[in-house]
């Protein structure tokens, strides 16, 4: 299996790094990149071409849940996994097509089991 691209979004920096720092203890994992708003992600979505995308649910200039709507429909492949402090976002991220949804107070191992669960093609919650 190749290694996966990952792009992290998050309008907060200190969340970047500390998901970066997690994906890089993964030998599975090749380049990461990082945008700071649902814009900037759609831009390096084009460039960077990621197969999972670690998308916040909350940011300025446009939110994770319509740049999940955008992304899906320009690369249904790309995997997404929408991460925010509100449990209530659950539904509305499964509306805009995310793959998967966890609260950002999860456990670290829990969002890496999602992610490779989804690189496999298995249900985000089997």
């Amino acid at each position: 299996m190749n290694r996966l691209r990952v792009l992290i979004v998050d309008d907060q920096r200190r969340a970047r790094q500390s998901l970066r720092a997690l994906l890089a203890t993964e030998e599975r994992i090749g380049e990461i990149d990082e945008a700071g708003s649902g814009l900037e992600a759609l831009s390096r979505v084009e460039a960077f071409g990621p197969d999972v995308i670690l998308m916040d649910a909350r940011m300025p200039e446009m939110d994770g849940l319509e740049a999940t709507r955008q992304i899906k429909s320009l690369r249904p492949e790309t995997r997404i996994i929408l991460l925010s402090m509100y449990a209530e976002y659950g539904p509305e991220a499964t509306a805009a097509g995310a793959d998967a949804f966890l609260a950002k107070g999860e456990a670290p191992g829990k969002l890496l089991e999602v992610l490779w669960r989804l690189v496999h093609g298995e249900s985000a919650t089997a």
